[in-house]
């Protein structure tokens, strides 16, 4: 029994659970593809039931395997929204966002990614630019947002792939891109400058800016976007005015979360 582990559990302690969380916590950064023995010996099951945890994670779209390695897919980012939105980054970011949309005089918002969209955690709405209301837990199509390019664009080619499996690239506007090789190359391009433009691909006459928020660990953990309407400010006036100040914010809400400590900016 590990250290700390309650000697005794409760009538309704369900042991399937704990083992299936058991064997997602298997995989790590020092083994983020390991072999059915790997994860067997990590969480003290046999392989047959380690085999039943991994296959059934695979059906549910979770795990992929080529038959001898098994890797974690981007949907299990869906698994930590909750506690995600729930705690830290929300809160540590909601004044940066009212300083912004105040210096600004745009709305502003942080969505996190779930995979094949991105939800909103926290939002300071300036006047009202779309068609929709929105508010925490509006959830919109990744590749349609500034703040779903610049999530993706932190993604291995991997997750990328995975990512493509389940998402439905709908045209919503004439603008909007949907094939997948120039999608790719738009995201590669974000990874590479460090934020995201998108001009009336979501909804006409929106347009957004959005740069990443990491974590202490310098991966992204979130995207902080301004958004404006097209019709009062041109792409090259986002650029020259909105998109400074949003790099400055994203900086800011990524060194709070990385000066609570890593635990706490991974949780969000």
């Amino acid at each position: 029994m590990d250290e700390g582990e309650p000697a005794e559990r409760g009538a309704h302690h369900v042991q399937s659970l704990e083992r299936g969380l058991a064997v997602i916590r298997a995989f790590s950064a020092e083994a983020p593809h390991p072999t059915l023995s790997e994860v067997a010996r990590a969480t003290g099951l046999t392989r047959a039931a380690a085999r039943r945890f991994l296959l059934t994670l695979v059906d549910l779209g979770y795990v992929r395997t080529d038959g001898k390695y098994f890797t974690l897919t981007a949907r299990v980012l869906a698994l930590g929204y909750a506690y995600l939105s729930s705690l830290s980054l929300s809160e540590v970011a909601q004044p940066h966002l009212e300083r912004l949309s105040a210096a600004v005089r745009e709305s502003s918002s942080v969505s996190v990614l779930e995979v094949p969209d991105i939800v909103y955690i926290a939002r300071v709405a300036v006047s009202r630019i779309m068609t929709v209301s929105i508010n925490v837990g509006t959830r919109f199509p990744a590749y349609a947002t500034s703040m779903g390019h610049v999530l993706l664009a932190d993604m291995s080619r991997d997750e990328l792939a995975a990512y493509f499996i389940v998402a439905d690239l709908d045209r919503l506007t004439d603008h909007t891109l949907t094939d997948r090789g120039l999608l790719k190359a738009e995201l590669a391009r974000v990874a590479e400058q460090g934020w995201a433009m998108v001009d009336q691909e979501l909804e006409e006459g929106l347009r957004s800016v959005a740069a990443p928020i990491r974590g202490s660990d310098g991966r992204v953990v979130a995207a902080v976007n301004l958004s404006t309407h097209a019709s009062r400010t041109t792409a090259e006036a986002v650029r020259a005015d909105l998109v400074p100040p949003l790099l400055a914010t994203a900086a800011a809400i990524s060194d709070d979360l990385s000066s609570a400590g890593p635990t706490k900016a991974a949780r969000g």
